[in-house]
């Protein structure tokens, strides 16, 4: 059976189903509108009726006969088409204009139920004491306070939907039958046109660009001639187009093949799909077959498969610093070396959105990590040999500062400026001691977990205060502290106690004489805030992303001024604010800044209380 047929087939059927969901929904959207109609009528004719006889009057006769049949001679004639039956509210009628008898109690009926709670109702059903198909409509009757007396029902007999249109069936049923032949002719005629120019174009597309045109092109349809062209065009620009990919595959290989970074290129489950030159040298994987490897077997690395897996799952880019101790090819010499490499992962996207592979670039930073410890290294160990001389010179020039006050006679003054400028100098290179030895043990991660406790934000705050008390004093400024009450968490308070101190330090050295300066402490969603805030010289923007960076200074000048004023006996050392970005790392924190120059500067470390 060819495709046209099954198109053919496919098509008929779809026009039996059509043709038949549309039958029985029109029938059954004409019943509902047949009774829907029905009821409006009946509904108005109640309500005209229920007027014309007063609630007063069906008040009356609800309202003093209890559950006995009452004889009501109504001003007018009801008529035998319709049904009128009063029902007290216990459901007993008490009139009914078709029945003489006792009828049973109606409180179970439908539109009786709605009418006694004081809504309109209106129902479909044969009628007990009738035997007729019938539609009801029920009206509730309130006395003067409101409450419901009884229901007011008319009802009528209306014949069967399918009585209605059983005239019509046979005409109805003819034309659907002479409908589904011509639809059947149709589509044969328009199947038989098209199968005949989707051949030709199937023999196009078989034979490629090079089909020669022959003489049942011009039997052939227009559109169908257009589409050949369109398609011997499209064949003759997919076989360009491959040229082209074929010279872009060349050339990434010669990339990749130049390229001192290692890259694999692998699928969802981590199949590996690419590995260049450098790679398979590294991973010693030779001349092996990588297309049955996966990146775990390929680089015997746990971590960098869980980074992988990582990438894949979020769908966003991972980066990272990943060493490795074996499965990596060394030399000799550095048989128990290890490698260092900065890895980019970044996955691919497939036509769906969802990861549909990923591409691991690996670039070797071993040299890199190397001179970092070394320069890490150096600054501890100058700051440790630099400790004790220092510490040795500001000894002796404060006791001969000491010795030559009590007992040189000559000019002692100019002696002991030069004593001074001797211990000055000197306490300079303490506190750059200091602040390097501090500074390289947080970058070395000296401070251990164990020195973690539970501190009260307002105690390191008045803490930090007293540490800075003689700098305040001398330039007449006043520290306005505010703590949130009973602000703790889990810190390094010491360390905390510093990042304060060398904020509210800088506060003071570029605020004016009698200002004040701000501490602060509170909680932000799941983080501490201390703040530091000061009407100072501020900050410049441009300076504002490079003031934590160590030995930056905004304004060396203006730095150095602010050193040699009466009010400060040592200057900054320029590792203070980098100091606090270290203190708030440390602290899983940041430390951020805001400050216009003019207006003053605000301060904030931010660490997270891990609630």
């Amino acid at each position: 059976m060819t495709i046209f047929k099954k198109s053919l087939i496919t098509l008929g059927a779809a026009v039996l189903i059509f043709s038949a969901v549309f039958i029985i929904s029109t029938m059954v959207f004409m019943n509902h509108l047949y009774y829907d109609v029905n009821m409006a009528g009946l509904r108005n004719t109640a309500r005209t009726l229920f007027i014309s006889i007063s609630e007063d009057r069906l008040t009356e006769i609800l309202a003093d006969n209890g559950d006995r049949q009452v004889n009501v001679n109504f001003p007018f004639s009801v008529g035998s088409a319709y049904r009128l039956t009063l029902v007290n509210k216990s459901g007993y009628v008490l009139w009914d204009s078709h029945v003489a008898d006792r009828l049973v109690n109606h409180i179970d009926r439908e539109e009786i139920s709605a009418a006694l709670d004081g809504r309109e109702g209106t129902s479909r059903r044969d009628s007990i004491s009738t035997g007729m198909r019938q539609i009801y409509y029920a009206l509730p009757v309130f006395d003067k306070s409101g409450n419901v007396l009884g229901a007011f029902r008319l009802s009528i007999s209306i014949p069967e939907f399918s009585v209605r249109i059983s005239p019509i069936i046979i005409p109805f049923i003819i034309f659907i039958i002479i409908f589904i032949i011509a639809a059947f002719w149709v589509i044969i005629l328009y199947s038989r046109s098209l199968s005949l120019s989707l051949e030709r174009l199937v023999r196009i597309a078989q034979s490629g660009a090079f089909y020669s045109y022959s003489e049942d092109t011009q039997n052939a349809a227009p559109n169908f001639i257009s589409l050949e062209k369109t398609m011997r065009a499209m064949t003759e620009e997919l076989n360009r187009r491959f040229e082209i990919a074929k010279s872009e595959n060349t050339r990434l290989e010669t990339i990749l093949n130049g390229m001192s970074e290692i890259v694999f290129a692998a699928d969802s489950s981590l199949k590996l799909l690419l590995v260049n030159p450098k790679a398979r040298e590294l991973f010693a994987l030779d001349d092996r077959l990588i297309i049955s490897m996966t990146l775990l077997e390929a680089t015997r690395s746990a971590e960098l498969a869980d980074l992988v897996k990582k990438a894949i799952q979020e769908g966003s880019p991972v980066n990272a610093e990943l060493t490795f101790h074996s499965g990596v090819k060394f030399s000799e010499k550095q048989k128990n070396a290890e490698q260092y490499f900065l890895v980019n992962i970044s996955p691919l996207a497939s036509s769906g959105g969802s990861p549909g592979g990923v591409v691991v670039m690996m670039q070797e930073i071993t040299r890199l990590v190397k001179l970092e410890r070394v320069r890490k290294d150096f600054v501890a160990n100058v700051s440790h040999e630099l400790r004790t001389p220092i510490q040795l010179i500001k000894g002796f020039s404060e006791n001969l500062s000491d010795e030559v006050s009590e007992n040189f006679s000559g000019d002692k003054n100019r002696i002991i400026q030069f004593i001074e400028i001797i211990r000055k100098n000197a306490g300079i290179m303490e506190n750059l001691t200091n602040d390097l030895l501090l500074l390289s043990s947080l970058e070395n991660n000296v401070i251990h977990s164990r020195n973690l406790e539970i501190f009260s934000a307002e105690v390191l705050i008045d803490e930090a205060v007293s540490a800075v008390k003689r700098l305040v004093e001398k330039k007449h400024i006043e520290i306005i502290t505010d703590c949130a009450e009973n602000l703790s968490a889990k810190l390094y308070g010491s360390l905390i106690v510093q990042a304060l101190i060398n904020l509210t330090e800088n506060a003071v050295k570029f605020s004016q004489d009698n200002s004040k300066i701000w501490i602060n402490a509170y909680k932000e969603n799941e983080n501490i805030i201390f703040e530091v805030r000061d009407k100072g010289i501020g900050i410049l923007p441009e300076h504002q992303e490079r003031i934590f960076e160590r030995f930056y200074r905004v304004d060396r000048a203006r730095s150095r001024a602010a050193d040699n004023e009466p009010s400060h006996e040592i200057g900054g050392t320029g590792l203070g604010l980098s100091i606090v970005r270290h203190i708030a790392l440390l602290h899983k924190g940041s430390v951020e800044v805001e400050s216009r120059a003019g207006e003053g500067s605000i301060f904030k470390i931010k660490i997270p209380t891990g609630e």
